[in-house]
């Protein structure tokens, strides 16, 4: 469960604290356990909000009950409303050339292009906007004159996903310790007004040559295998072929973090992107 193995001690451990210490709401309580399990990503924060998925998936269970929330869920405020933004709409139809050179620019959160490219992620991605979970990468790429033309997010790599794990070849212990040096493609959107063919093909090429340094800038380690999720009643994926994205097998539907067996989502075809030529080496095996 969110990439750990819980005994029945863990389950004492929580039980006891729930009753020992009523007074504690769930930021506290999964504090405290992140602390015990020293359960930490690789730049040594707490992973207090992957514990706190865990929780709510063991309440669910009926394995534990929690306290009250007290105040609204943070992650329900960050994805609900967005403040409208103002946008130029015109349409961009063009050669690619007459566009360069195409910047792509790295979003520090709390600034006005992070709001900018949420609120047009909210708007214009079929999935919408959502604040996630984890470790992030945010980019919005730009043409010569500043327009905008796209907006790529990437975010923690699914705990499971056995296309995938089978085509990497490690094993549950291996998973969990080297996952944190793999991202997943979340979002990828080219805004609907702009018409320009090979943009996103040049826009994969930027971000793969640039992301383990962004990443290692942001969170004090590299990455060196990107996987994505394409719906196949939706998207051919051609991009992503044509710059070396591998497919290696479909899902089954159960979702990101989902552990029961029920289909939940659309199947989606799994397609991977090696950073190196020795990406296994690094990833330890």
């Amino acid at each position: 469960m969110q990439g750990r193995r819980i005994r029945s001690e863990d389950l004492a451990l929580i039980g006891g604290w729930l009753a020992a210490f009523p007074h504690w709401n769930r930021t506290r309580l999964s504090r405290e356990l992140c602390l015990a399990w020293n359960w930490r990503n690789a730049a040594g924060r707490l992973k207090d909000m992957a514990c706190r998925t865990l929780l709510l998936k063991l309440e669910a269970r009926g394995q534990i009950c929690l306290p009250s929330r007290r105040t609204a869920s943070v992650n329900r405020l960050r994805n609900g409303r967005i403040a409208e933004i103002a946008h130029d709409e015109s349409a961009i139809d063009s050669s690619l050339d007459r566009l360069q050179p195409v910047q792509l620019e790295a979003l520090a959160e709390g600034t006005a292009t992070n709001a900018l490219f949420n609120f047009l992620l909210q708007r214009y991605h079929y999935l919408g906007h959502r604040h996630g979970v984890g470790e992030k990468l945010k980019y919005l790429a730009r043409d010569r004159s500043g327009r905008p033309l796209a907006c790529v997010l990437f975010g923690s790599a699914a705990w499971q996903a056995g296309p995938r794990d089978a085509w990497i070849g490690w094993d549950a212990a291996q998973r969990q310790r080297s996952l944190c040096l793999l991202t997943n493609n979340t979002r990828f959107l080219i805004l609907p007004w702009v018409r320009v063919p090979h943009l996103a093909s040049h826009l994969l090429g930027l971000v793969t040559a640039r992301l383990s340094a962004d990443w290692q800038n942001k969170y004090s380690h590299p990455i060196y295998l990107l996987e994505t999720f394409v719906e196949r009643e939706r998207f051919r994926a051609v991009c992503y072929r044509a710059t070396g994205w591998l497919p290696v097998g479909t899902t089954t539907g159960r979702g990101r973090n989902d552990d029961r067996s029920r289909p939940q989502a659309p199947c989606k075809e799994i397609y991977l992107k090696p950073l190196l030529p020795d990406w296994r080496r690094r990833l330890g095996l």
